[in-house]
C-alpha cells in the first residue's frame, strides 16, 4: 500500500484514539461526522482500503466491529504521548520537519513522554542532542529535547537554528541584536555564534528536556 493519505491518517488517528478513550470502536458515522467526511460511503472506502494496508481489521455485518491492526501501531497508554523522534541536531542536514497533516501520522522512532511536558502544544517533536554546548542548561551530549514547532522566537528563547549558508543544525539561545542574531551556547568554554537573519532559519523552541541517565 502507498502512504496513507491525510484522510486515512486522519480516521486511522481518530478510531485509535475513540477506542482509547472509550474502549469500543466507533461508528461509519462517528467517523464521518468527526473527520468532516462528505458521506458514510466514503469513510467506508477508506476503511477499506486501510484494512487491506494491515492497519485495520473489520468484521462483516458488525455495527462497529472496527478494531487495530498490526501497523497501526500499539494504543497509547493514558497521559502519555508518542512523540516522533527525528534524529539528532548535527551539521549537514536540515531537520525534516512532518507536513502540517502528517505529525499523527506513524513515524519510524517515537519518544513516549508524558502529556504535561508537552504543555497542551500540537506540534511537538523530539531530537537527540550531540554535544555540550548547552551543558550549563543541564542539557548534555545523548540527552533528548522535545522542540514546539514554530518559526519564531522571544529573546532568550532555546531555539533549534538552521544556517542555511553553512548547512548546519544548532541547539542555542537566540538574541536578536541589530541586524543580526547572536546565538549564544550555555557552556562557558565556548563563544557564541552571530549570523545574519536571513541566512537563519527557526525550526522550534525547546519546551522539555529528557536526560540521557
Amino acid at each position: 500500500m502507498k502512504e496513507l493519505s491525510p484522510k486515512q491518517k486522519a480516521i486511522l488517528k481518530y478510531v485509535q484514539g475513540f477506542i482509547e478513550k472509550k474502549g469500543f470502536p466507533p461508528s461509519v458515522r462517528d467517523i464521518q461526522g468527526a473527520c468532516k467526511i462528505s458521506s458514510t460511503s466514503v469513510v467506508d472506502y477508506n476503511l477499506g482500503l486501510l484494512e487491506r494496508g494491515g492497519f485495520l481489521r473489520r468484521a462483516a455485518e458488525v455495527a462497529r466491529g472496527i478494531t487495530l491492526g498490526a501497523k497501526a501501531g500499539p494504543p497509547q497508554r493514558p497521559g502519555i504521548l508518542a512523540v516522533p523522534l527525528l534524529g539528532a541536531i548535527a551539521a549537514g542536514a536540515p531537520i525534516p520537519v512532518p507536513e502540517a497533516d502528517t505529525w499523527r501520522s506513524a513515524h519510524e522512532e517515537t519518544v513516549e513522554v508524558p502529556e504535561a511536558m508537552v504543555r497542551g502544544k500540537d506540534e511537538v517533536y523530539a531530537l537527540r542532542v550531540k554535544g555540550t554546548s548547552m551543558i550549563d542548561a543541564l542539557i548534555n551530549d545523548g540527552d533528548t529535547v522535545l522542540i514546539h514547532f514554530q518559526k519564531s522566537a522571544d529573546r532568550g528563547d532555546m531555539v533549534v537554528a538552521w544556517l542555511k549558508d553553512e548547512k548546519e543544525t544548532t541547539l542555542k539561545k537566540y538574541y536578536p541584536e541589530d541586524g543580526r542574531v547572536r546565538l549564544q551556547p550555555a557552556n562557558s568554554t565556548m563563544k557564541p555564534i552571530y549570523v545574519d537573519r536571513n541566512n537563519l532559519e527557526i525550526l522550534g523552541r525547546v519546551v522539555g528536556v529528557i536526560r540521557d541517565l
